[in-house]
């Protein structure tokens, strides 16, 4: 049996779900690629949401040849000379116009794969044919000079009711019986991830080409995983360490998403005054640690973040709580995930300026980005030569105009 992610995988453009605007800008970069002041685009979003299907559709619609390259199979210089230097000037073996995609940029360091990141960069403005690079956060700090030289295009997160379409549609095809309630369920569980929910779709409806509540509920035990509710079980329901301690050893959610659980659902459990302010000293310690480890790198913070928030949190309450409540996600989480690319992008302006001025990103978002904010907005000469000399992007520019 074909996975239903090949089988399903749209060929055309009007078939993609929710990205019709990102669609548009891509085809008329790839169209006027030859009037273009820049010759790649950098698609962005979180995953599952259609980039690299994109160019396909795109390359298909307008009888392309794509050259698809993993950022992640090419680590160094010469790879990347080797895999992308010739093909970049080459022309097709079948006298076409080549599409060249260098997908998840994202696995590259910027540091550790001896120039990789930088000979791409390099590469860009050699092209003979439109490049199209995708990743999920383009606004870190290695991507400074990549993003100078690309045309962005953001790819939004989907919501529950895009991918419940997508789902309808291969459960019609393929004969799945299913409840409407059941389906939209596994369409929320997936988050934005189109891709991981047809998988598990097909993972569910495998024997019994039936989606049942209980197959739903069942999901993260098949897949030997524990589900985040399990693992707050553990840690509220339990004033053992030892029980409370590997609450989170299975469970898929990144830490961040661990704390917002927890944060969201502790003031419900813990009723008491007293148990809710010692949990939540050990939440907010369980933070710092979380902020050093992304200032400083230093990793071996999580043994002591994985204490707080899970032996910490279970011994800080007298005794049990009996009373039982429904333990539900947080709705910060696309909040946040919004928040972070704006502030990414005030960063990523604000290190343009730090450069050109001789200080620190810091220095400038606290002192003098509001005094260049409000002049862009309001001096229009100013605004053409201030983006011209920081080689400003069209996403910036707008942030700036906001």
């Amino acid at each position: 049996m074909h996975p239903f992610t090949l089988k399903y995988k749209p060929v055309k453009t009007n078939e993609i779900i929710g990205q019709e605007i990102a669609i548009k800008k891509l085809k008329k970069f790839i169209s006027d690629y030859k009037k273009q002041k820049k010759k790649a685009v950098l698609v962005y979003g979180p995953t599952g949401i259609g980039k690299t299907i994109s160019a396909y559709a795109l390359a298909n619609e307008m009888d392309l040849e794509i050259l698809e390259v993993n950022a992640s199979d090419i680590r160094n210089k010469e790879q990347i000379e080797q895999k992308i230097g010739s093909a970049i000037g080459q022309q097709s073996l079948f006298f076409k116009q080549k599409l060249i995609l260098i997908d998840e940029i994202d696995g590259l360091s910027g540091t550790k794969d001896r120039g990789g990141l930088l000979a791409i960069t390099n590469m860009l403005e050699k092209s003979s044919f439109p490049i199209i690079l995708t990743a999920t956060n383009p606004w870190d700090y290695k991507f400074n000079k990549l993003r100078r030289k690309t045309e962005m295009v953001e790819f939004l997160p989907l919501n529950y009711i895009e991918i419940f379409n997508i789902l309808k549609k291969i459960c019609d095809d393929e004969k799945i019986k299913y409840e409407d309630e059941v389906l939209k369920g596994l369409a929320r569980r997936a988050g934005n991830d189109a891709r991981s929910a047809v998988n598990d779709l097909q993972t569910l409806t495998i024997e019994a080409k039936e989606l049942t509540k209980k197959g739903l509920e069942e999901l993260g035990e098949r897949n030997k995983l524990d589900t985040i509710i399990n693992a707050l079980f553990k840690i509220f329901k339990s004033t053992d360490p030892n029980v409370a301690i590997t609450a989170f050893e299975n469970v898929e959610e990144k830490l961040d998403q661990q704390l917002l659980w927890i944060d969201e659902n502790l003031p419900k459990e813990y009723t008491k005054p007293e148990d809710l302010a010692k949990a939540y000293d050990k939440l907010s310690k369980a933070d710092v640690f979380n902020r050093r480890i992304r200032r400083w790198q230093h990793y071996r913070f999580l043994v002591y973040i994985n204490a707080l928030i899970t032996a910490g949190i279970a011994v800080s309450k007298k005794e049990r709580y009996k009373h039982r409540i429904q333990y539900k996600p947080t709705g910060r989480l696309l909040k946040l995930w919004w928040a972070k690319q704006k502030s990414m992008k005030k960063k990523a302006i604000a290190e343009k300026i730090a450069e050109k001025t001789h200080s620190s990103s810091k220095d400038v978002i606290k002192n003098s980005l509001p005094y260049f904010q409000l002049a862009f907005k309001k001096n229009k000469s100013f605004r053409e030569s201030f983006s011209e000399e920081l080689n400003l992007s069209k996403e910036e520019v707008e942030w700036l105009r906001k």
